[in-house]
């Protein structure tokens, strides 16, 4: 039998065992220096903010991937995602599974004429870059941003998976893993899709006059533009 048969059909573990087994390498993994940026999942849905849930309900609507998304459900809340990072144009990853396995997600950028109407759509409606990060925007920019082939998340066909386990599969449990824990990193850095799809999130505040910026930033909380990262809560209207 091949390794791949054993690896997609392990023998049981405890949820806290492969959690205990996650947190373990990765413990060894940081003994070695290697700076290490886990994908910590939240609660059942995965992602609390508009950013993070937007970005798995993407995952979620293409029949493409429906098989083997829940395997990747379970590895992401049982902490297999010991390292992801979150590069322009690609996502890089450590899932711990039967071993230690690197993954490679590569997402096409934005296409200009995608991104010109999508800033079209959004001129003059958003006015916070704070309101923006945390997803306190008009229906309509809501609307238009998480549209299905018009908006900001990628397709199927703009995303490529790579993974150094035996699964010659499309997505591998362990990428659809890695793929959910950008859910949880954009609940932390919203700004990060943007920088994932190629494109600059101020540029959708260009409509806005300055003034109206200035004072929308000013009512949220101005201290908070010295770091916009930092930002986690979340009114969903």
């Amino acid at each position: 039998m091949s390794d791949y048969y054993y690896d997609d059909y392990p023998a049981y573990e405890s949820v806290a065992k492969k959690k205990a087994k996650a947190a373990k390498l990765a413990k060894k993994l940081a003994a070695k220096g290697k700076k290490l940026e886990p994908a910590v999942t939240k609660g059942t849905k995965l992602a609390s903010t508009f950013w993070g849930q937007a970005w798995n309900r993407n995952l979620e609507r293409y029949q493409v991937y429906e098989n083997r998304l829940p395997r990747g459900r379970s590895y992401a809340r049982n902490g297999a995602v010991v390292d992801l990072k979150i590069e322009e144009g690609c996502i890089r990853a450590l899932v711990s599974g039967s071993e230690l396995y690197t993954v490679r997600i590569n997402i096409k950028p934005l296409s200009k004429k995608r991104w010109q109407a999508l800033k079209s759509q959004c001129s003059g409606h958003i006015t916070s870059l704070i309101g923006l990060l945390q997803g306190k925007l008009p229906p309509s920019v809501m609307e238009a941003v998480t549209q299905e082939n018009t908006g900001l998340f990628p397709e199927p066909r703009e995303i490529k998976f790579i993974c150094s386990c035996p699964d010659d599969a499309d997505l591998c449990k362990h990428c659809a893993a890695a793929a959910y824990g950008v859910g949880a990193r954009l609940d932390e850095r919203p700004e990060w899709l943007f920088l994932l799809r190629g494109v600059d999130h101020t540029e959708l505040i260009a409509g806005a006059s300055d003034a109206a910026v200035a004072k929308a930033d000013a009512a949220e909380g101005g201290d908070e533009l010295e770091n916009l990262g930092e930002i986690f809560g979340i009114e969903l209207e």
